[in-house]
């Protein structure tokens, strides 16, 4: 595999350290590092070394904020990291973040600095224009590649495919109990605790929502980043009594046709403020690094 750089993949720099003949297509093992591990992060774990399943991806090294408290269910195979110049020494082809916007610049320079691909989960991130210009150099000058993966949302591949004729508009629009909003700017702005139909209290556009509701409008970027970019997205936030999961509701229109897209969230049973779609979602992106068909 060959970057449009012309530089060698991570796959072919192992190669080239191996005495061994190289193995080529889905013989190959992935060596992947998880950065957090969390809801996601341990869901993600587990399916990926779920009993049974044969799997081409190595567990090498887990990032967590303290190395001292007690973790069980960490793979045997990894290396346990908090320090990202920690990184490259675990030779990781792939590198899956899951620990928060803070761990993105930190673990993502570390990552692309020694050439490895980066998955990223905490798009809001990317809210700092001048941050995701500093990660997708990097990734050019070390022939490394950053893949946003959807998360909760469904038909971003479409959006984006849709962007090759031309979108005239996007509303991503994002509804949640009332409760789900409590410890954001959502307090100051609708009575979370006494409304009783669904309340539109916030709609801006994806940089300012990003920035003000970095956690429970994540995704707000990855709908701005596919499609029209994130000062021409609306989003669009609800608190509705009437519902007790997570759903997205995507709207784009332009010379391609129309898109509508809903998409309802259940919880993890670890976390009930994570979808278990943006795990599955990230779990898929995994596995796609090495798979014969990729869909």
């Amino acid at each position: 595999m060959k970057r449009s750089n012309g530089a060698a993949s991570k796959y072919e720099r192992d190669s080239m350290n191996e005495t061994a003949a190289p193995s080529t297509g889905a013989d190959r093992k992935v060596r992947l590092a998880i950065i957090g591990w969390g809801a996601i992060g341990q869901t993600v774990g587990r399916l990926l070394t779920r009993a049974g399943q044969a799997s081409d991806i190595d567990i090498v090294a887990v990032a967590v904020r303290d190395q001292a408290r007690v973790r069980n269910d960490i793979p045997s195979t990894a290396t346990v990291l908090t320090d990202p110049a920690s990184l490259a020494a675990t030779r990781p082809h792939v590198v899956a973040e899951a620990a928060g916007r803070d761990s993105v610049e930190p673990w993502g320079r570390a990552a692309l600095g020694c050439g490895a691909d980066l998955i990223v989960s905490s798009v809001s991130a990317f809210a700092d224009a001048e941050l995701f210009t500093r990660l997708t150099s990097l990734a050019a000058v070390n022939g490394a590649q950053i893949h946003i993966q959807p998360g909760a949302l469904g038909g971003v591949d479409a959006l984006s495919a849709a962007r090759l004729m031309g979108i005239d508009s996007v509303e991503h629009r994002i509804v949640k109990p009332p409760l789900a909003w409590a410890g954001t700017p959502a307090e100051a702005m609708c009575d979370l605790e006494g409304i009783e139909r669904a309340t539109e209290f916030f709609s801006a556009t994806a940089t300012h929502t990003a920035n003000s509701f970095p956690k429970n409008a994540n995704v707000a970027m990855t709908t701005a980043l596919a499609g029209i970019g994130p000062e021409r997205t609306l989003i669009t936030l609800v608190a509705d009594p009437g519902t007790t999961t997570n759903r997205h509701e995507i709207s784009a229109h332009g010379a391609f046709g129309r898109l509508d897209v809903t998409v309802t969230n259940n919880p993890l049973p670890d976390n009930p403020k994570t979808s278990a779609m943006a795990a599955l979602s990230l779990v898929r992106a995994i596995e796609n690094r090495n798979t014969t068909v990729v869909i």
